[in-house]
């Protein structure tokens, strides 16, 4: 459990740094919530049975190795047990390193007595997710944006259609990319939008401007709308030339991931407007 000695936070005024429940359940409902991160300590998390819609699990000890891998730009919002010392000086330490965070007034067990929504935990501090077999873009590029963004260590499954629900229920994973016949999930497709789109949507990731052209060319090449933007109809014929090639759906995972790295790459010099012409000429 978090200490009840009163909060220790030297740099920045406690007001400045928190954000209530109510104020937390306002951003999400208008979808402009920060990407949130549960801080509990390691003995608080295991013993607990519960966390907070979409929040990612990290180690209170480990900021250093953790905080170099959040999503660009993204403001975070962290909670503890009760909002004192761990989640307040998570938020110091994440502000030295320029991250815009903030912390849950009175934590989990504030929003808990609010009877505010939480969700099960996943069984471990990694995320599971599982899927359709034979993958092609957007169960591919998903567990990109998983591993890249939110947790390296996310393990992902791809079983037949109709094991999808049961695989989920046994393995305590998440479906993703899949219709409410097959599992229910958020992770999915909804309107014109792909389920890269729904992870971008639901992890807070929309500030990231090169993540926003990356999803166009996902979006373009999975729903085939290859007018969305010209690099789509390279990513689908890409794809489908892997998933032919590569029978094996772990190992096709991991031939792209080098592919989306790449993509990304190109997004950020393209909205920086530092992508680079290919010249054809012979020097």
């Amino acid at each position: 459990m978090d200490t009840t000695k009163p909060p220790f936070f030297p740099h920045a005024s406690t007001a400045e740094s928190c954000c209530t429940p109510a104020a937390l359940v306002m951003q999400l409902a208008a979808n402009a919530a920060p990407l949130l991160i549960d801080v509990r300590k390691n003995e608080a998390f295991a013993a607990a049975a519960d966390t907070l819609p979409g929040a990612l699990r990290r180690d209170p000890l480990q900021i250093d190795s953790w905080a170099t891998t959040l999503p660009v730009a993204a403001a975070v919002l962290v909670y503890c047990v009760h909002g004192h010392e761990v989640s307040q000086n998570t938020v110091q330490a994440l502000r030295q390193q320029g991250i815009h965070a903030t912390f849950l007034q009175g934590g989990i067990e504030a929003w808990r007595q609010q009877g505010l929504p939480l969700v099960v935990k996943p069984a471990g501090s990694a995320t599971r997710w599982v899927t359709r077999e034979r993958p092609k873009i957007d169960r591919i590029a998903c567990p990109w944006l998983v591993r890249r963004f939110l947790d390296a260590q996310a393990e992902f499954l791809y079983v037949p259609t109709a094991q999808v629900r049961v695989v989920a229920h046994a393995q305590q994973a998440t479906p993703y990319d899949v219709n409410a016949d097959v599992a229910d999930t958020v992770f999915t497709h909804q309107g014109d939008q792909c389920s890269f789109d729904a992870f971008i949507r639901l992890y807070h990731l929309g500030a990231d401007t090169a993540l926003a052209r990356l999803a166009a060319i996902v979006r373009g090449a999975d729903t085939d709308r290859l007018d969305l933007a010209p690099q789509a109809a390279g990513l689908l014929a890409l794809s489908l030339g892997m998933s032919r090639s590569i029978p094996d759906d772990l190992t096709m995972l991991d031939a792209m991931m080098p592919v989306y790295d790449a993509l990304y790459v190109w997004c950020r010099d393209a909205v920086a407007g530092v992508d680079e012409p290919h010249n054809w000429k012979p020097a």
